[in-house]
């Protein structure tokens, strides 16, 4: 009987280890499940914030300009200066110059200076379904050992040294990508690098409008500009188009009865040219 005893008490005891056993395997495996369901979550939750700001970092730069002026959220131009391609918002204590072609007149760029920095703005036209600026940053790479390319407010720019009069000065080339334009920002001066004058000319070219226009040009081409033209001057030419329509709404002297040969009418005309180099302080 002991040893039959014995043999049952061994049996027990056995049945009881396999049973913590089980319990251990059955805890650890607890254990790596858990892990894995919380490291399962980290990253779900971890994609989620990656999304959430890819999100709003798309958001924030689809709210930028400059605008194109077929766009419902553009800015209000009324009081812009218009030079054409260009609504230039006002800037407090800035200058505008035109650059202008000495033989044909016609205004190759604008340059800003406000304080001690500069904007060179030139807007081109561009193809229709492809950005322009991939291809005009890559040749500027290319011809430009020195030039280099980082990230910036909008978008992708490069800072390239040039110089002037002897001195290495750095600027700072950005591009953007508009409905069938391009519109190429030049920084210099304290601008280029950074500080409150970078933020004023980001400011101002943010708010910046193209007009591309319906005029077919080809990629690269500039698109034109003309003469600066104030608010006020815009208002007066509406005032005396309304007043010209009210005008031939009653025509003086009109002959009686249906027009025949002997009648004769004189048109005259006074064309008219303003200067096509412009400085408004």
């Amino acid at each position: 009987m002991g040893l039959f005893g014995f043999g049952r008490k061994r049996a027990k005891q056995r049945a009881e280890e396999d049973l913590e056993d089980q319990k251990d395997q059955s805890k650890e495996l607890d254990k790596s499940e858990g892990a894995e369901k919380s490291d399962q979550t980290s990253q779900t939750s971890q994609e989620d914030r990656d999304e959430t700001v890819a999100e709003q970092d798309e958001a924030e730069q689809s709210g930028k300009g400059p605008w194109d002026s077929t766009d419902p959220e553009a800015p209000d131009t009324d009081e812009y200066l218009d030079i054409g391609a260009l609504m230039l918002p006002f800037l407090e204590g800035s200058e505008l110059r035109l650059k202008a072609n000495s033989q044909t007149g016609d205004v190759l760029g604008a340059t800003i200076t406000y304080k001690s920095s500069s904007l060179e703005l030139e807007p081109f036209a561009a193809p229709k379904s492809l950005g322009l600026w991939d291809e005009v940053r890559a040749d500027l790479l290319k011809a430009n050992p020195s030039c280099k390319e980082v990230d910036g407010v909008f978008g992708k720019e490069l800072t390239l040294p040039v110089k002037v009069k002897g001195k290495n000065l750095l600027t700072r080339v950005v591009g953007i990508d508009g409905p069938r334009w391009m519109l190429r920002g030049i920084f210099s001066g304290p601008a280029a690098k950074g500080g409150k004058e970078k933020d004023v000319l980001d400011g101002y070219l943010a708010d910046l409008v193209v007009v591309r226009g319906d005029e077919p040009l080809a990629p690269r081409d500039l698109v034109p500009m003309h003469a600066p033209v104030t608010p006020n001057q815009r208002r007066g030419e509406a005032e005396d188009a309304k007043s010209k329509d009210d005008q031939s709404a009653q025509i003086p002297g009109k002959p009686e009865g249906p027009f025949d040969s002997d009648q004769q009418t004189e048109v005259k005309t006074t064309l008219s040219r303003g200067p096509m180099f412009s400085e408004v302080r």
